[in-house]
């Protein structure tokens, strides 16, 4: 259930991030997921898209700096205390969060992109608590 992420640094400037998600359309590649974080010089992109492999090789090529890293995402009802459940779960299990970012789908369904220094302890510790990992075939 590991999905590829995205993680780009981008220039603390106006329309970086323009540039990077024009690029990205020229190509044909959308975005299912992303957050930006910023830092005092630079931000970064964090994003699951449906082709992370060519989707780097032509941001690289336009010279960003980009890493593949490993996520995954969970599936949640979109309700309230449902989110909390899943990190109590995760917490209890001494599994720490590095980042996650979430969004909430139209048909009652919230996604949360996680990631941890143990993702595969943290899929098997989900799944062990009745909670439901999102493939990368349903995301993209």
């Amino acid at each position: 259930m590991i999905i590829k992420q995205l993680s780009i640094f981008l220039e603390d400037k106006t329309g970086s991030l323009a540039r990077v998600t024009g690029i990205l359309a020229q190509h044909g590649i959308n975005m299912s997921a992303f957050c930006v974080a910023d830092a005092t010089d630079y931000g970064i992109l964090r994003m699951v898209v449906a082709r992370p492999e060519l989707a780097s090789d032509i941001l690289r090529n336009h010279n960003y700096s980009v890493h593949i890293n490993d996520v995954v995402c969970l599936k949640l009802k979109d309700v309230s205390g449902s989110l909390n459940k899943a990190l109590k779960v995760l917490s209890d299990n001494d599994i720490c969060i590095d980042y996650m970012y979430a969004y909430a789908s139209t048909d009652g369904v919230a996604i949360s992109v996680m990631h941890s220094n143990d993702n595969n302890r943290m899929i098997e510790v989900l799944q062990n608590n009745k909670m439901e990992l999102m493939p990368a075939s349903e995301m993209l």
